[in-house]
């Protein structure tokens, strides 16, 4: 029966995706960075799409896509259909071994049929974006036995692809795990260095220049935006949010990665740095937060069914999408529309606030300190 469930998922999405020849914008881009690299163009001038789409992501990212270059646009959108299917199998089957409690392949299929449609899933999937492949390395590496050979190597190279996921490497040095975080940043570095030896110019232009450049990205006030400085700038209702962003952006990154190194459940720290980069990442699209699924699984595993019922409706929702947007709009929403604007910005607030409240006391080299950090996905409870 589940066999039958994720089947009739899959040919609903197919059909969903043939019917409404949806574009996936940023697969188009991948690809045409790729040719970038083949043929020696500009990568961080070209344009492509009929929203004008730039190459955002390090250097070494593109290295990556260069097997794109020679498909065509339709097979191209069939790879990354199929290959985020796959993706995704892998992902519901890492947050289950995140969460302690491995899934047979009947649970596996079926929590892979839901799950496809969980709206960060489900855009990921619409624009062909890489999230899926980024989050899955990470998980892989963070759940692999305490003395794997190599664990910290995959931190780092998902780094090299999407930056964002350095973040655990910090998450490693807190923990007490120096050598893994060692191999993650020699891992990034070696990622740099290939960039640099095969494109130079890009490499320079991306680490000096393009890196900073956010607005390269996207408006970050817009409602796809659902980061800490999207949630700020419309309820400010200010396309610059200066130090009004920064300031507590600053202060939920510390607190975050606070909670992280302390909690006595090695899961809810996996899960708590996740939603810290999240919220004080400048711009995280909706699609960015897939991490939704392995907070889904750890809240089924301890038995919080309540929480993974209302935790799976606000992924599903899709309240962001049904207030108006277009032009500045996004800035001029009434009041009251502000929470279904930002829903995964409060989350991740929402989050971050349980994580405090139900942390033991705090007591230098004791339980849950940080002194003596857990290495391994324990079954006790953080947030209860």
């Amino acid at each position: 029966m589940s066999l039958v469930l994720l089947a009739v998922s899959l040919v609903a999405l197919a059909v969903l995706f043939a019917v409404l020849r949806v574009p996936m914008p940023d697969a188009v881009v991948y690809r045409a960075e790729g040719r970038a690299v083949v043929h020696g163009g500009d990568l961080y001038g070209l344009r492509v799409t009929e929203g004008q789409l730039s190459a955002t992501y390090p250097p070494f990212a593109a290295l990556l896509f260069v097997p794109l270059a020679w498909l065509p646009v339709p097979v191209l959108k069939a790879a990354f259909l199929v290959g985020n299917t796959f993706l995704l199998v892998w992902l519901v089957h890492l947050s289950a071994r995140l969460a302690g409690r491995p899934a047979g392949l009947p649970l596996l299929c079926a929590a892979t049929a839901l799950a496809l449609w969980l709206e960060p899933v489900f855009q990921t999937f619409i624009y062909g974006q890489v999230n899926l492949a980024v989050a899955c390395l990470v998980l892989w590496d963070l759940t692999r036995p305490p003395g794997a050979r190599a664990r910290g190597v995959a931190l780092g190279i998902a780094t090299g692809i999407k930056l964002t996921p350095g973040i655990f490497l910090v998450y490693l040095l807190l923990r007490g795990r120096g050598r893994e975080a060692a191999r993650g940043a020699a891992a990034f570095a070696a990622t740099v260095a290939v960039g640099g030896l095969v494109v130079p110019t890009a490499t320079w232009d991306f680490f000096t220049r393009h890196l900073y450049e956010t607005g390269r990205v996207g408006k970050p006030w817009i409602i796809a935006n659902q980061s800490l400085q999207g949630l700020v700038a419309r309820a400010l209702r200010e396309q610059a949010t200066g130090l009004a962003w920064v300031l507590p952006s600053l202060a939920v990154a510390a607190a975050g990665l606070w909670l992280a190194r302390r909690t006595p459940d090695e899961r809810w720290g996996v899960l708590l740095t996740a939603f810290t980069a999240l919220l004080v990442s400048p711009i995280s699209w909706s699609h960015h937060w897939v991490w939704c699924v392995p907070l889904i699984a750890v809240l089924l595993a301890e038995g919080r069914h309540g929480w993974a019922a209302i935790t799976t409706v606000l992924f599903t929702a899709r309240t962001m999408w049904l207030i108006p947007r277009q032009g500045d709009l996004d800035l001029r929403i009434p009041w009251w529309q502000e929470p279904f604007a930002s829903p995964y910005a409060l989350l991740g607030l929402a989050l971050l606030a349980a994580a405090a409240l139900r942390l033991p006391p705090f007591r230098p080299g004791g339980t849950g300190s940080g002194g003596q950090p857990s290495d391994r996905i324990s079954s006790a409870s953080t947030i209860r």
